[in-house]
């Protein structure tokens, strides 16, 4: 979030502030260079500000306007340092026009980098104090550590560009505080909406949704996480070139996702009545809910979301049903241990905790067990697993 015009009129005017740096034009090769240098120490915030430091472009080291002819061509120029692949990873920054006693300013607005060390040209730049330095191995050191702290699971990191209005604040009130805080806390729990999806880790601290929030709560989550649907395909046969009579693309905030897949797989199970040899009528379903449920929900909760346009796929065959979900096992679980009882780990866990809240998971990792067992129960043969680095795939075939 960027300042506003009277912090940095304050910081313009504090001489002895290490977050601001002054420069009264940006004529040279050189004054380029510092600028950049400047950019990066700025990203790197050695010191923890966790704020914004700024560059003013045509301003005197008194804190006065230099009379610069700031125009579209300098703000240009200077927006054009973050691309030339000169300042790795490219920094958090945003270019600006300020008015300061009549006259103009440029203003170069840089982020603390979430990736540190950030290097300019090769080397890594950092503020002490009044001037710039190269950082020593053991800056170096701590710069890396901080990375590694920031380094949080999917779902708990800001959704590049969403914003609280992405998010259905109804459902949040009607349906997910009830379901995952207790009744007794909500009433004495004076919290802002705001304070309450942070406090979830739904939003960051600055009003930011999270992946998850977004995932949970979002009106049109596909739009900012293109991969963020179900694909269905019912088949009338058992090969995918034969015709297709029900295709679906299920998308939206997880407890209508849910339902609504629920629903759809209820829809797509056939019950068949049995006559036993004493005559009485059994039924007996081609695939036990319990066991469908399980997967398809294990397939939206720990999948990757990240990096990829890819969908949960469920394809419906007269003989079996296949799922297939982006990204191989994560963690603890491997292409190897796979399945195996008790090797458990989360991808995406304020997801996983969600969908324990709002009812749909029962114990976190039973679901395979579950699985396993309602198909026995029903007459299926066991459930195949086919996981991949790059996805994890299962096959359920239809009751003998």
């Amino acid at each position: 979030m960027g300042r506003s015009t009277e912090e940095l009129l304050r910081l313009l005017a504090d001489l002895e502030s290490d977050q601001v740096e002054r420069k009264e034009s940006l004529k040279t090769a050189d004054t380029k260079d510092r600028v950049c240098q400047a950019i990066c120490a700025y990203a790197n915030d050695l010191p923890d500000h966790r704020s914004s430091g700024v560059l003013f472009i045509g301003a005197t080291d008194a804190g006065r306007p230099a009379g610069l002819n700031v125009t579209d061509r300098l703000l240009l120029d200077l927006a054009d340092l973050r691309g030339q692949g000169r300042i790795l990873p490219p920094p958090i920054m945003s270019v600006r026009r300020l008015e300061v006693e009549g006259q103009a300013v440029a203003v170069v607005e840089v982020e603390p980098s979430p990736s540190p060390p950030v290097r300019f040209n090769g080397q890594v730049w950092i503020r002490v104090g009044p001037r710039r330095a190269i950082a020593t191995a053991d800056e170096e050191r701590r710069l890396a550590e901080r990375k590694r702290a920031a380094d949080l699971p999917f779902d708990s990191r800001p959704a590049d560009g969403a914003s609280l209005g992405d998010l259905d604040l109804t459902l949040f009130e009607r349906e997910y505080l009830p379901s995952v805080l207790p009744h007794e806390v909500l009433a004495a729990n004076g919290r802002t909406v705001e304070q309450r999806l942070t406090s979830l880790r739904l939003a960051t601290v600055d009003g930011i949704p999270t992946n998850a929030g977004l995932l949970i709560l979002g009106v049109e989550p596909a739009r900012l996480l293109p991969g963020a649907y179900i694909q269905f395909l019912r088949v009338q046969g058992r090969d995918l070139s034969d015709p297709i009579s029900d295709e679906r693309r299920l998308s939206g905030a997880l407890p209508d996702l849910l339902r609504e897949l629920d629903e759809l797989i209820k829809l797509n199970i056939r019950t068949a009545v049995q006559i036993g040899e004493t005559l009485r009528d059994s039924r007996r379903a081609d695939y036990p809910l319990a066991a469908l449920q399980q997967l398809t929900r294990n397939a939206v909760l720990h999948r990757n979301y990240e990096g990829t346009h890819s969908p949960v796929r469920i394809t419906w065959y007269d003989d079996r049903v296949e799922i297939y979900s982006p990204g191989g096992p994560y963690g603890a679980v491997t292409v190897e241990n796979f399945g195996r009882p008790g090797v458990t780990d989360y991808r995406n866990p304020i997801l996983a905790e969600a969908a324990a809240g709002l009812g749909y998971v029962q114990k976190f990792g039973a679901g395979l067990e579950i699985a396993r067992r309602t198909l026995a129960d029903n007459g299926n043969p066991p459930p195949e697993f086919t996981p991949d680095p790059s996805y994890v795939g299962v096959i359920i075939r239809e009751a003998r």
